[in-house]
């Protein structure tokens, strides 16, 4: 149970950013195609120069090896990437080789409609809508304790739309896990709740 606190996260886009999430908190971000969210959760997850400090609970981004780092903030991307031939060879941790518990794979496949015959299938007949929700469990399967989520339901039909967004509301309540979310959907942040900022001329402001 740990919360995530962003102390003057600056990137080239962005003035520095102060923003807390609680364990289990919901934050959503929007703002004009261009203006720095995505480049906001790359800061976050060290994948890109910035300036700044992020905790996670009591402990500091600085204080921790980057790969360690990323396992524990997850961040999830508009467009994940895919280096084997099949789902299934895609599910143990790159940086340590172990795989995740199968019952949870299970549990995660069956939420978003998916049967565990998936992991035998190749990722080149996957859809695009297939692909974001494999990505999906692909993160969750490694338990981060934080997520970082880019517009994760943009290219799914509503029925998919709703699976993902109860999938990353139990997760986030049952592990406690802060999730900071970049999303253009109204009415899915209305449904899910939470607090809203959007991005205006490089500056955080809360949604009215």
């Amino acid at each position: 149970m740990a919360g995530l606190r962003l102390e003057g996260i600056r990137h080239s886009l962005l003035e520095p950013v102060d923003l807390s999430l609680a364990p289990g908190g919901l934050v959503f971000l929007s703002g004009p195609s261009g203006s720095g969210k995505s480049l906001l959760l790359r800061a976050i997850a060290d994948l890109d120069p910035n300036q700044g400090e992020v905790w996670l609970g009591a402990e500091t981004r600085s204080a921790m090896a980057p790969a360690l780092w990323r396992r524990r903030v997850g961040l999830l991307p508009a467009e994940s990437a895919w280096w084997a031939e099949t789902v299934g060879e895609h599910l143990p941790d790159p940086e340590t080789g172990v795989a995740p518990d199968r019952s949870d794979v299970a549990h995660y496949l069956n939420h978003l409609g998916l049967g565990t015959e998936v992991l035998d299938w190749s990722i080149a007949r996957l859809s695009t809508g297939e692909r974001q929700r494999l990505a999906l469990i692909r993160l969750l399967a490694q338990r981060p304790e934080a997520l970082l989520l880019d517009e994760v339901t943009a290219n799914l039909d509503p029925t998919n739309r709703r699976r993902v967004e109860g999938l990353i509301d139990d997760y986030r309540r049952n592990e406690e896990a802060p999730v900071l979310w970049v999303s253009h959907d109204p009415d899915q942040r209305a449904r899910l709740g939470g607090r809203s900022f959007v991005i205006r001329g490089g500056r955080l402001e809360p949604e009215p």
